[in-house]
C-alpha cells in the first residue's frame, strides 16, 4: 500500500517508514545499501520501476528525488512504499517543488540508511562532473548514462575529463556481452590480430568504449564505423588466417565466425534497463576496466574534417586570364590537383 504525504518533512517521512515497517513487521536490518535516483517526472516511473526489480536481488532503500522547480512556495510531497509490490524493500519519491528543487542533498540526507553504503544514479540529465554534486558527494558509486543525453559523444567526453574513482556509465554497462561474447571467441587459439573494425549507429557511446576497451586489450589499431544500427552491430578482428566477427544486424541475435569453422548464433540481445542497473548493483567497488577504457575514447574533431578540406587559393578566386588559358589546364591536370585528389577522405 502506498502512503502519500503532502507539504512534509523528512523527519514525518522517517516516522511513517518506521510504521509502515512496524504495521508489516519487516526491519532494516537486511537493506545492503541506499538508491537515490535523480530524475524528471517523465523518467521516474521507468527509472524507479526497474530499480525495484533489482531490489529483488538486492534489498536497499530507494528513493527517488524528482526536482520540480517553479514559481511556488516550496514544497515536499512523498509517496512511500515499504515492503509492497515495489519489492522487498522501501521506495520512496520525492517531489521537490519551488526553490526546494535546488536542495536535494539536503532532503535525502535524513532518509540514507545508517552504515550502508550509497549510491547515486541518474537515469537521464547528469552533472557535467557526478562526484562534485552535492547528491554525488555522498555516494561511494555514481551511475549515469551517456546515451540519455542529447549530445551523448559530448557526455561521455565530460565523464572523462570528470572522472572519480566510483563513476560508472551504463553505456559502459550495455557492452558487457560483446566484451564477454569476444573475448570467449578469443579463448581459443587464433592467429595474430593486425586490427579490428567496429560498426555501431551514429553517436553511440558504447561503440566509442568498445572501441577503446579493443585497443587497450589486444593493443592494435581500432576503427569505428557507422551503420544503420541498432546500437552496436560488428566487431571484426582481422588475422592472417582471415577475420574472427561476431555480428549482430537485428538488436538480439548475434553471429560469430572464426576462420577453418563454421558460423553459429550466439545469446547477444540489447538489454533493458532493469538489467542494467541490476548488474551495476552488484558491484560497489571502483570499475578500473571502466576507467581504462574511458581514459582511451577519442573522439573525432570537426576541425580536423575542416582541416583535410583544401582551402580556396587566390588563384581560383580570381577569374581566368583568358578562355585558351583555362582550356589548357583542363587538358592537361597539374601534379596539384593529382595530389588534392589523393588527399581526400575515404567516405
Amino acid at each position: 500500500m502506498t502512503t502519500r504525504l503532502e507539504r512534509t518533512t523528512a523527519g514525518e517521512i522517517v516516522r511513517t517508514i518506521n510504521e509502515e515497517r512496524h504495521r508489516i513487521g519487516a526491519t532494516a536490518t537486511g537493506m545492503v545499501l541506499t538508491l537515490i535516483i535523480v530524475t524528471d517526472e517523465e523518467n521516474q516511473s521507468d527509472a524507479t520501476r526497474a530499480a525495484s526489480f533489482s531490489a529483488m536481488e538486492h534489498p536497499c532503500r530507494i528513493i527517488t528525488l524528482i526536482p520540480r522547480p517553479g514559481r511556488v512556495d516550496p514544497q515536499l510531497d512523498a509517496n512511500i512504499d515499504v515492503g509492497d509490490t515495489m519489492g522487498p524493500g522501501e521506495t520512496v519519491r520525492l517531489r521537490l517543488r519551488g526553490d526546494l528543487a535546488e536542495h536535494g542533498a539536503s532532503v535525502a540526507l535524513p532518509l540514507l540508511l545508517p552504515d550502508t553504503p550509497v549510491v547515486v544514479w541518474w537515469p537521464t540529465a547528469a552533472p557535467d562532473v557526478p562526484s562534485a554534486d552535492p547528491i554525488g558527494a555522498m555516494a561511494q558509486r555514481r551511475i549515469t548514462d551517456a546515451a540519455a543525453s542529447r549530445h551523448p559523444m559530448h557526455a561521455l567526453l565530460q565523464r572523462k575529463d570528470g572522472y572519480l574513482a566510483g563513476d560508472t556509465d551504463l553505456a559502459w554497462t550495455r557492452t558487457t556481452v560483446w566484451r564477454a561474447m569476444l573475448a570467449a571467441a578469443l579463448d581459443q587459439p587464433f592467429a595474430p590480430i593486425s586490427a579490428v573494425d567496429v560498426s555501431a549507429e551514429r553517436s553511440n557511446p558504447s561503440a566509442a568504449l568498445l572501441q577503446a576497451w579493443l585497443h587497450s586489450a589486444l593493443g592494435v589499431p581500432v576503427a569505428l564505423h557507422r551503420s544503420q544500427g541498432p546500437g552496436i552491430t560488428s566487431v571484426v578482428m582481422h588475422t592472417k588466417t582471415g577475420p574472427i566477427e561476431l555480428t549482430r544486424p537485428d538488436g538480439r541475435t548475434g553471429r560469430l565466425s572464426r576462420p577453418g569453422t563454421a558460423s553459429h548464433d550466439v545469446p547477444l540481445p540489447r538489454r533493458d534497463l532493469r538489467d542494467l542497473i541490476g548488474e551495476e548493483l552488484r558491484r560497489l567497488d571502483p570499475d578500473d576496466t571502466y576507467a581504462e577504457a574511458l581514459s582511451g575514447v577519442e573522439i573525432p574533431s570537426r576541425r580536423k574534417k575542416a582541416a583535410a578540406k583544401p582551402a580556396p587559393s587566390a588563384d581560383r578566386a580570381k577569374p581566368a586570364a583568358s578562355e585558351g588559358r583555362a582550356k589548357s589546364a583542363a587538358k592537361k591536370p597539374s601534379s596539384r590537383g593529382r595530389s588534392a585528389k589523393t588527399a581526400e577522405p575515404t567516405p
